[in-house]
Protein backbone atom coordinates (compact mmCIF):
# COMPACT_ATOMS: atom_id res chain seq x y z
CA UNK A 1 0.00 0.00 0.00
CA UNK A 2 1.26 3.49 -0.82
CA UNK A 3 2.61 5.55 2.09
CA UNK A 4 0.03 8.31 1.57
CA UNK A 5 -2.82 5.81 1.70
CA UNK A 6 -1.48 4.20 4.88
CA UNK A 7 -1.04 7.61 6.51
CA UNK A 8 -4.72 8.37 5.97
CA UNK A 9 -6.24 4.98 6.76
CA UNK A 10 -4.04 2.76 8.97
CA UNK A 11 -5.50 2.65 12.48
CA UNK A 12 -8.14 5.17 11.46
CA UNK A 13 -11.17 3.18 10.35
CA UNK A 14 -14.57 4.93 10.59
CA UNK A 15 -16.00 4.84 14.11
CA UNK A 16 -18.06 1.66 14.54
CA UNK A 17 -20.65 3.29 16.79
CA UNK A 18 -21.39 6.44 14.80
CA UNK A 19 -19.76 6.08 11.39
CA UNK A 20 -17.58 9.15 12.00
CA UNK A 21 -14.84 9.19 9.36
CA UNK A 22 -12.32 10.76 11.75
CA UNK A 23 -11.13 8.99 14.90
CA UNK A 24 -12.95 10.58 17.87
CA UNK A 25 -11.20 12.22 20.80
CA UNK A 26 -11.94 9.82 23.65
CA UNK A 27 -11.63 12.46 26.36
CA UNK A 28 -12.03 10.13 29.31
CA UNK A 29 -9.76 8.96 32.10
CA UNK A 30 -11.61 5.71 32.78
CA UNK A 31 -13.98 3.22 31.12
CA UNK A 32 -17.09 1.47 32.47
CA UNK A 33 -16.66 -2.27 33.03
CA UNK A 34 -19.50 -4.75 32.54
CA UNK A 35 -18.40 -6.87 35.49
CA UNK A 36 -15.26 -7.69 37.43
CA UNK A 37 -12.62 -8.40 34.81
CA UNK A 38 -15.09 -7.70 31.99
CA UNK A 39 -14.42 -4.73 29.72
CA UNK A 40 -14.34 -3.74 26.05
CA UNK A 41 -10.56 -3.59 25.77
CA UNK A 42 -10.05 -0.37 27.71
CA UNK A 43 -9.92 0.20 31.48
CA UNK A 44 -7.95 3.35 32.26
CA UNK A 45 -6.42 5.87 29.87
CA UNK A 46 -2.91 5.62 31.27
CA UNK A 47 -2.97 1.95 30.23
CA UNK A 48 -4.57 2.59 26.84
CA UNK A 49 -7.05 4.87 25.14
CA UNK A 50 -8.79 4.31 21.78
CA UNK A 51 -7.47 7.56 20.32
CA UNK A 52 -3.92 6.70 21.39
CA UNK A 53 -4.25 3.17 20.06
CA UNK A 54 -5.20 4.58 16.66
CA UNK A 55 -2.01 6.66 16.60
CA UNK A 56 0.15 3.75 17.72
CA UNK A 57 -1.24 1.52 14.97
CA UNK A 58 -0.81 4.28 12.39
CA UNK A 59 2.81 5.05 13.27
CA UNK A 60 3.75 1.38 13.43
CA UNK A 61 2.39 0.90 9.92
CA UNK A 62 4.35 3.87 8.58
CA UNK A 63 7.63 2.60 10.08
CA UNK A 64 6.84 -0.97 8.93
CA UNK A 65 6.83 -2.07 12.57
CA UNK A 66 4.71 -4.62 14.41
CA UNK A 67 4.31 -2.48 17.52
CA UNK A 68 3.98 1.20 18.38
CA UNK A 69 3.90 3.07 21.67
CA UNK A 70 3.03 6.76 22.02
CA UNK A 71 4.61 8.96 24.68
CA UNK A 72 4.15 12.48 26.01
CA UNK A 73 7.32 13.73 24.28
CA UNK A 74 10.28 12.53 22.26
CA UNK A 75 12.42 12.62 25.39
CA UNK A 76 9.85 10.52 27.26
CA UNK A 77 10.14 7.97 24.45
CA UNK A 78 13.94 8.05 24.75
CA UNK A 79 13.68 7.65 28.53
CA UNK A 80 11.66 4.48 28.05
CA UNK A 81 14.28 3.01 25.69
CA UNK A 82 17.15 3.86 28.04
CA UNK A 83 15.19 2.25 30.88
CA UNK A 84 15.87 -1.10 29.20
CA UNK A 85 19.40 -0.81 30.60
CA UNK A 86 20.78 -1.71 34.02
CA UNK A 87 23.51 -0.21 36.23
CA UNK A 88 26.90 -0.96 34.73
CA UNK A 89 25.62 -1.03 31.15
CA UNK A 90 27.19 1.05 28.40
CA UNK A 91 25.78 3.01 25.43
CA UNK A 92 27.64 3.99 22.26
CA UNK A 93 26.18 7.02 20.50
CA UNK A 94 26.97 9.63 17.88
CA UNK A 95 28.72 12.69 19.27
CA UNK A 96 26.59 15.08 17.23
CA UNK A 97 23.37 14.19 19.02
CA UNK A 98 20.43 16.29 20.21
CA UNK A 99 21.29 18.31 23.31
CA UNK A 100 18.28 16.98 25.21
CA UNK A 101 19.56 13.45 24.68
CA UNK A 102 22.97 14.45 26.05
CA UNK A 103 21.19 15.88 29.09
CA UNK A 104 19.37 12.57 29.60
CA UNK A 105 22.66 10.69 29.32
CA UNK A 106 24.91 12.87 31.41
CA UNK A 107 22.59 14.30 34.04
CA UNK A 108 20.09 11.49 34.61
CA UNK A 109 21.12 8.02 33.49
CA UNK A 110 24.74 8.53 34.53
CA UNK A 111 23.38 8.65 38.12
CA UNK A 112 22.23 5.06 37.66
CA UNK A 113 25.67 3.77 36.76
CA UNK A 114 25.17 3.78 32.98
CA UNK A 115 28.13 5.00 30.92
CA UNK A 116 28.37 6.50 27.45
CA UNK A 117 30.89 6.69 24.62
CA UNK A 118 30.60 9.16 21.75
CA UNK A 119 31.83 8.58 18.19
CA UNK A 120 31.70 10.88 15.15
CA UNK A 121 29.59 8.36 13.25
CA UNK A 122 30.52 8.72 9.58
CA UNK A 123 32.64 5.55 9.73
CA UNK A 124 30.69 2.54 11.01
CA UNK A 125 33.91 0.95 12.28
CA UNK A 126 34.06 3.63 14.97
CA UNK A 127 31.12 1.89 16.62
CA UNK A 128 32.90 -1.46 16.47
CA UNK A 129 35.89 0.04 18.26
CA UNK A 130 33.76 1.66 20.97
CA UNK A 131 31.78 -1.47 21.90
CA UNK A 132 32.88 -3.10 25.14
CA UNK A 133 31.84 -6.19 27.06
CA UNK A 134 29.15 -4.17 28.89
CA UNK A 135 27.76 -2.35 25.82
CA UNK A 136 24.03 -3.00 25.53
CA UNK A 137 22.82 -0.27 23.18
CA UNK A 138 23.95 1.77 20.18
CA UNK A 139 21.98 5.00 19.88
CA UNK A 140 21.90 6.76 16.51
CA UNK A 141 20.50 9.95 15.10
CA UNK A 142 20.65 10.14 11.34
CA UNK A 143 20.57 12.76 10.00
CA UNK A 144 22.13 14.17 13.16
CA UNK A 145 21.17 17.39 14.89
CA UNK A 146 22.36 19.99 13.92
CA UNK A 147 25.21 19.08 11.51
CA UNK A 148 23.20 16.55 9.48
CA UNK A 149 25.80 13.79 9.54
CA UNK A 150 24.47 10.62 7.92
CA UNK A 151 25.23 7.35 9.71
CA UNK A 152 25.16 4.11 7.72
CA UNK A 153 22.36 2.31 9.57
CA UNK A 154 22.79 -1.00 7.75
CA UNK A 155 26.53 -1.14 8.48
CA UNK A 156 26.07 -0.26 12.15
CA UNK A 157 23.19 -2.77 12.43
CA UNK A 158 25.48 -5.51 11.13
CA UNK A 159 28.06 -4.67 13.81
CA UNK A 160 25.42 -4.46 16.55
CA UNK A 161 23.90 -7.80 15.57
CA UNK A 162 27.29 -9.53 15.54
CA UNK A 163 28.12 -8.15 19.00
CA UNK A 164 24.70 -8.82 20.54
CA UNK A 165 23.94 -5.13 21.03
CA UNK A 166 20.58 -3.41 20.49
CA UNK A 167 20.43 -0.66 17.87
CA UNK A 168 18.00 2.24 18.35
CA UNK A 169 17.60 5.04 15.81
CA UNK A 170 16.08 8.47 16.34
CA UNK A 171 14.33 8.95 12.99
CA UNK A 172 12.91 12.40 13.73
CA UNK A 173 14.80 14.39 11.09
CA UNK A 174 13.99 11.99 8.23
CA UNK A 175 10.51 10.82 9.26
CA UNK A 176 9.26 7.42 8.06
CA UNK A 177 8.45 9.01 4.72
CA UNK A 178 12.14 9.32 3.84
CA UNK A 179 13.75 6.61 6.00
CA UNK A 180 12.68 3.39 7.73
CA UNK A 181 15.50 2.18 10.01
CA UNK A 182 13.80 -1.11 10.97
CA UNK A 183 14.11 -2.22 7.34
CA UNK A 184 17.84 -1.45 7.55
CA UNK A 185 18.39 -3.63 10.61
CA UNK A 186 17.58 -1.38 13.57
CA UNK A 187 15.80 -2.92 16.56
CA UNK A 188 14.01 0.21 17.77
CA UNK A 189 12.95 3.48 16.17
CA UNK A 190 12.17 6.61 18.17
CA UNK A 191 10.28 9.63 16.85
CA UNK A 192 9.67 13.03 18.34
CA UNK A 193 6.17 13.26 16.90
CA UNK A 194 6.22 16.94 17.85
CA UNK A 195 8.20 17.54 14.67
CA UNK A 196 7.36 16.31 11.15
CA UNK A 197 4.83 13.66 12.22
CA UNK A 198 2.37 16.14 13.75
CA UNK A 199 3.80 18.87 11.57
CA UNK A 200 1.99 21.99 12.79
CA UNK A 201 3.97 23.12 15.86
CA UNK A 202 0.91 22.70 18.06
CA UNK A 203 1.55 19.52 20.06
CA UNK A 204 4.31 17.71 21.99
CA UNK A 205 4.69 13.95 21.61
CA UNK A 206 6.95 10.98 21.00
CA UNK A 207 6.77 7.38 19.88
CA UNK A 208 8.71 4.11 19.93
CA UNK A 209 8.30 1.62 17.06
CA UNK A 210 9.69 -1.93 16.97
CA UNK A 211 9.18 -5.56 15.96
CA UNK A 212 10.41 -7.57 18.96
CA UNK A 213 7.52 -8.76 21.16
CA UNK A 214 9.53 -9.14 24.38
CA UNK A 215 11.08 -5.67 24.11
CA UNK A 216 7.66 -4.26 23.27
CA UNK A 217 6.15 -5.75 26.43
CA UNK A 218 8.94 -4.25 28.53
CA UNK A 219 8.55 -0.83 26.94
CA UNK A 220 4.78 -1.03 27.34
CA UNK A 221 5.34 -1.73 31.04
CA UNK A 222 7.52 1.41 31.25
CA UNK A 223 4.89 3.43 29.37
CA UNK A 224 2.24 2.48 31.92
CA UNK A 225 4.44 2.54 35.02
CA UNK A 226 6.15 5.86 34.33
CA UNK A 227 2.93 7.29 32.92
CA UNK A 228 4.47 9.69 30.40
CA UNK A 229 1.61 9.26 27.95
CA UNK A 230 0.02 11.85 25.63
CA UNK A 231 -3.53 13.00 26.27
CA UNK A 232 -6.31 12.21 23.78
CA UNK A 233 -6.42 15.74 22.35
CA UNK A 234 -2.66 15.74 21.71
CA UNK A 235 -2.94 12.32 20.09
CA UNK A 236 -5.79 13.50 17.87
CA UNK A 237 -3.79 16.51 16.69
CA UNK A 238 -0.88 14.20 15.87
CA UNK A 239 -3.17 11.85 13.93
CA UNK A 240 -4.48 14.81 11.96
CA UNK A 241 -0.91 15.73 11.05
CA UNK A 242 -0.03 12.18 10.01
CA UNK A 243 -2.60 12.30 7.21
CA UNK A 244 -0.66 14.97 5.31
CA UNK A 245 2.86 13.78 6.16
CA UNK A 246 3.74 12.64 2.64
CA UNK A 247 2.56 15.85 1.00
CA UNK A 248 4.35 18.02 3.53
CA UNK A 249 7.64 16.09 3.43
CA UNK A 250 7.84 16.40 -0.34
CA UNK A 251 7.43 20.17 -0.12
CA UNK A 252 9.85 20.48 2.82
CA UNK A 253 12.50 18.69 0.76
CA UNK A 254 11.85 20.66 -2.43
CA UNK A 255 12.22 23.93 -0.53
CA UNK A 256 15.27 22.68 1.38
CA UNK A 257 17.08 21.86 -1.85
CA UNK A 258 16.47 25.38 -3.15
CA UNK A 259 17.59 26.99 0.12
CA UNK A 260 20.73 24.84 0.33
CA UNK A 261 21.74 25.74 -3.23
CA UNK A 262 21.09 29.42 -2.60
CA UNK A 263 23.20 29.43 0.56
CA UNK A 264 25.96 27.44 -1.10
CA UNK A 265 26.46 30.23 -3.63
CA UNK A 266 26.17 33.14 -1.19
CA UNK A 267 29.39 35.05 -0.42
CA UNK A 268 28.55 35.45 3.29
CA UNK A 269 28.13 31.70 3.83
CA UNK A 270 31.22 29.57 4.49
CA UNK A 271 29.64 26.11 4.71
CA UNK A 272 26.28 24.44 4.07
CA UNK A 273 25.09 21.17 5.60
CA UNK A 274 22.41 19.36 3.60
CA UNK A 275 22.68 15.66 2.70
CA UNK A 276 21.05 16.22 -0.67
CA UNK A 277 24.03 18.21 -1.93
CA UNK A 278 26.62 16.07 -3.78
CA UNK A 279 29.32 17.88 -1.78
CA UNK A 280 27.96 16.52 1.52
CA UNK A 281 30.53 14.00 2.84
CA UNK A 282 27.84 11.36 3.46
CA UNK A 283 25.77 12.06 0.35
CA UNK A 284 26.15 8.55 -1.10
CA UNK A 285 25.09 6.90 2.18
CA UNK A 286 22.06 9.20 2.31
CA UNK A 287 21.13 8.29 -1.27
CA UNK A 288 21.35 4.60 -0.41
CA UNK A 289 19.33 4.51 2.81
CA UNK A 290 16.91 7.41 2.35
CA UNK A 291 14.24 8.01 -0.28
CA UNK A 292 14.66 11.77 0.19
CA UNK A 293 16.88 14.17 2.11
CA UNK A 294 14.48 15.96 4.44
CA UNK A 295 13.80 19.60 5.19
CA UNK A 296 16.68 20.60 7.48
CA UNK A 297 19.58 22.81 6.37
CA UNK A 298 22.41 24.11 8.55
CA UNK A 299 25.03 26.67 7.55
CA UNK A 300 27.86 28.84 8.83
CA UNK A 301 28.23 32.59 8.44
CA UNK A 302 31.72 33.68 7.38
CA UNK A 303 31.86 36.40 10.05
CA UNK A 304 31.78 33.65 12.65
CA UNK A 305 30.48 35.52 15.68
CA UNK A 306 27.33 35.72 17.73
CA UNK A 307 26.78 39.42 16.98
CA UNK A 308 26.59 38.95 13.21
CA UNK A 309 24.35 35.92 13.65
CA UNK A 310 22.03 37.91 15.91
CA UNK A 311 21.89 40.74 13.38
CA UNK A 312 20.99 38.24 10.65
CA UNK A 313 18.15 36.56 12.55
CA UNK A 314 16.67 39.91 13.60
CA UNK A 315 16.37 40.92 9.94
CA UNK A 316 14.41 37.81 8.97
CA UNK A 317 10.71 38.36 8.28
CA UNK A 318 9.35 34.98 7.11
CA UNK A 319 11.68 32.76 9.15
CA UNK A 320 11.08 32.89 12.91
CA UNK A 321 13.78 32.41 15.57
CA UNK A 322 12.52 29.45 17.60
CA UNK A 323 13.37 26.03 18.98
CA UNK A 324 11.95 22.88 17.40
CA UNK A 325 11.49 21.95 13.75
CA UNK A 326 9.27 20.13 11.29
CA UNK A 327 6.31 22.49 11.27
CA UNK A 328 4.79 24.02 8.16
CA UNK A 329 6.43 27.35 9.00
CA UNK A 330 10.15 28.04 8.51
CA UNK A 331 12.28 28.43 11.62
CA UNK A 332 15.86 29.46 12.33
CA UNK A 333 17.73 28.17 15.37
CA UNK A 334 21.06 29.11 16.98
CA UNK A 335 22.11 25.67 18.30
CA UNK A 336 24.93 26.90 20.53
CA UNK A 337 22.51 28.45 23.03
CA UNK A 338 19.22 26.83 22.02
CA UNK A 339 19.10 23.10 21.18
CA UNK A 340 22.58 22.34 22.56
CA UNK A 341 22.84 24.60 25.61
CA UNK A 342 22.87 21.47 27.81
CA UNK A 343 26.04 20.19 26.11
CA UNK A 344 29.24 21.14 27.98
CA UNK A 345 31.06 23.98 26.22
CA UNK A 346 34.23 21.99 25.50
CA UNK A 347 32.24 19.16 23.93
CA UNK A 348 30.08 21.62 22.00
CA UNK A 349 33.10 23.39 20.49
CA UNK A 350 34.77 20.10 19.59
CA UNK A 351 31.62 19.15 17.68
CA UNK A 352 31.66 22.38 15.73
CA UNK A 353 28.55 23.81 17.38
CA UNK A 354 29.98 27.31 17.48
CA UNK A 355 28.91 30.92 17.21
CA UNK A 356 28.77 30.91 13.41
CA UNK A 357 26.34 27.97 13.06
CA UNK A 358 22.65 28.32 12.24
CA UNK A 359 20.06 25.60 11.68
CA UNK A 360 17.06 26.09 9.42
CA UNK A 361 13.85 24.11 9.53
CA UNK A 362 12.54 24.74 6.04
CA UNK A 363 8.77 25.09 5.94
CA UNK A 364 6.33 24.73 3.08
CA UNK A 365 5.86 28.42 2.26
CA UNK A 366 6.41 29.71 -1.26
CA UNK A 367 10.08 29.18 -2.08
CA UNK A 368 10.46 32.63 -3.67
CA UNK A 369 9.42 34.20 -0.37
CA UNK A 370 11.88 32.08 1.62
CA UNK A 371 14.78 32.88 -0.68
CA UNK A 372 13.91 36.58 -0.74
CA UNK A 373 13.84 36.62 3.07
CA UNK A 374 17.26 34.97 3.34
CA UNK A 375 18.67 37.26 0.66
CA UNK A 376 17.59 40.47 2.38
CA UNK A 377 18.74 39.24 5.81
CA UNK A 378 22.18 38.36 4.42
CA UNK A 379 22.54 41.67 2.57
Amino acid sequence: MDFSTMAIHEGQAPDAATGATVVPVYQTSTFTQQGIGEHKGFEYSRLSNPTRTALEVSLAALEHARYGLAFASGLAAEHAVFSLLNPGDHIVTVANVYGGTVRLFERLFSRYGITFSYVEGSDAQEFEGAIGSNTKLIWLETPTNPLLTIVDIEAVASIARARGVLLAVDNTFASPYFQRPLELGADIVVQSTTKYIAGHSDVIGGAVLLNDASIYEELRFFQNTIGAIPGPQDVWLTLRGVKTLAVRMRQHETNAFAVARFLQDHPRVSQVYFPGLPQHPNHEVARRQMSGFGGMVSFRLKEGNRESVNAFVKKLKVFSLADSLGGVESLVCFPMVMTHDAVPEKQRLELGITGDLLRLSIGIEGIDDLLADLKQALA
